[in-house]
């Protein structure tokens, strides 16, 4: 394929994220101002300025377009950075940068979040009205969380079940979760970055501390060595949490 080609296919896909991030805008916009069954599929399309048929190619629901497209939530830079983290590191060996890769992609990410913060707001107001909307985000999640999984295994060339991987989904989604429902709280006023890093030092502090696997009937922890992490990769860690890492 010649170099055209490609300006040309990467030239139509930004078209087709900039559409995608429009109509996800208005119709957050709309839900914010009236709610899920306050209008129509044909107002987000005259707000948009696109055609009804243009906006079932891209979501096939309203809620759908609540949620944008997984794509506009990990931009190809941010994603890009984030994989060559992991170059230096042998295949099937989690990477020493990785956590600290974890929390530049979360920040990155944060950096990117749709709509003004009052925005926001009201739109976390109508999502606890609106129950379906809250089934189709936990679904959604649920996929984009194994999406990431799938990425995060193939930066580290392990497999998308690794222990590791699945912690670091697990984890960090609930860290940047709460994160985002205590920022965007009535009354805050303090940047995401810092409570961001803030609950990342607080969990980091928690997991260093002393913790073997002796303490436990080994029986209930059968399924360890069966993932492939040996049980003697838990041991009790006289390292302490340096009192000047954390929130910056």
């Amino acid at each position: 394929m010649g170099n055209s080609a490609i300006s040309s296919g990467g030239l139509r896909e930004r078209k087709r994220a900039a559409t995608r991030a429009a109509i996800t805008a208005v119709a957050r916009s709309l839900t914010a101002e009236r709610g899920l069954s306050g209008y129509t599929v044909e107002e987000v399309c005259e707000r948009a300025g696109i055609s009804r048929r243009t906006f079932f190619n891209y979501f096939p629901a309203k809620e759908d377009a609540i949620l944008g497209h997984v794509d506009d939530d990990f931009p190809e830079e941010v994603v890009a950075r984030f994989m060559a983290g992991g170059a230096g590191s042998p295949a099937g060996e989690i990477s020493a940068s990785l956590l600290a890769d974890l929390v530049r992609l979360s920040l990155d990410l944060s950096e990117r979040m749709s709509g003004s913060e009052e925005e926001t707001r009201q739109l976390i107001g109508v999502i606890k009205k609106e129950p379906q909307l809250m089934l189709k985000i936990i679904g959604a999640t649920e996929e984009r969380e194994a999406d990431f999984a799938r990425l995060l295994a193939a930066r580290e060339g392990v497999a998308a079940d690794h222990p590791v991987v699945r912690m670091a989904v697990v984890l960090l989604g609930n860290v940047a979760r709460k994160t985002s429902a205590d920022y965007f709280s009535e009354g805050n006023a303090r940047p995401y970055k810092d409570m961001l890093l803030e609950n990342i030092a607080a969990a980091r502090t928690l997991f260093s501390l002393p913790f073997t696997m002796s303490q436990f009937d080994t029986a209930d922890f059968d399924g360890v060595e069966s993932d492939g992490v040996e049980s003697n990769t838990v041991k009790s860690t006289s390292v302490q949490p340096d009192p000047s890492e954390g929130a910056q």
